[in-house]
């Protein structure tokens, strides 16, 4: 994430923890910003029309809605919609990444980017998050590769 985008993303991402926590939704919050990044990471098609400037707010409410309004909660959903007004709905990505990073920390969840020539089996992964835990002292180890989440927890 450039500079420029983390300084715009973190105070919403910030928001967004704040809400979750005052809400004591922080755990479904984190899932919905994970499904959120997953929807982001696998259309390139949205993440364009949400950054075009020349689509209308109204528009994009529209398919935010349509698109991630059954799958997520109506706090999180209104918290998207918000960003369309305040026209930052362009950065969600680096929102939600900011977002999922701080959300792990408050849970003790250590996010280890992985980069490897080979795919990684299972029992690799949890032999790597488990060393990981030793070494940082984490409760759990969350394995990120090439940016996109591993849907993998480890768990003591």
């Amino acid at each position: 994430m450039s500079i420029v985008l983390s300084k715009v993303a973190e105070p919403y991402a910030e928001a967004l923890l704040d809400l979750a926590k005052s809400n004591d939704s922080l755990k479904e919050t984190t899932n919905d910003m994970n499904i959120v990044s997953q929807f982001l990471a696998n259309s390139s098609d949205l993440k364009k029309f949400l950054g075009n400037p020349l689509i209308t707010k109204d528009a994009k409410k529209n398919v935010v809605k349509d698109i991630l309004g059954e799958q997520i909660s109506d706090s999180t959903l209104k918290f998207l919609l918000l960003l369309v007004d305040r026209t930052r709905i362009e950065v969600l990505d680096s929102i939600a990444q900011k977002f999922l990073e701080l959300s792990y920390k408050q849970e003790s969840i250590e996010i280890a980017k992985i980069t490897s020539s080979i795919q990684l089996s299972a029992d690799q992964q949890k032999e790597i998050a488990e060393k990981l835990k030793v070494i940082t002292g984490a409760k759990q180890i969350k394995l990120a590769k090439s940016g996109s989440a591993i849907n993998r927890w480890f768990h003591n």
